[in-house]
């Protein structure tokens, strides 16, 4: 992401001014809103593949073909 550290806080003002003047002060907070909803949604999926009962399944029959032998 070496990109981003040429962007200082000029260019950031720029870039939000043109944002505001393509979707409007009416629209831009529900775009934000619905962002967020997904960045949360997206957060969750990722989450949720870590503990999903497919894997905690196998952990624990590998915890109990150790505790047999």
């Amino acid at each position: 992401m070496n990109f981003l550290r040429g962007i200082g806080l000029p260019e950031l003002l720029i870039i939000l001014t043109i944002v505001l003047l393509i979707f409007g002060t009416t629209r831009l907070p529900k775009l934000a809103s619905s962002m967020g909803k997904a960045v949360r949604e997206f957060r969750k999926s990722t989450e949720g593949e870590a503990s999903s009962p497919r894997n905690r399944r196998s952990r624990t029959s590998s915890r109990r073909k150790t505790t047999k032998e």
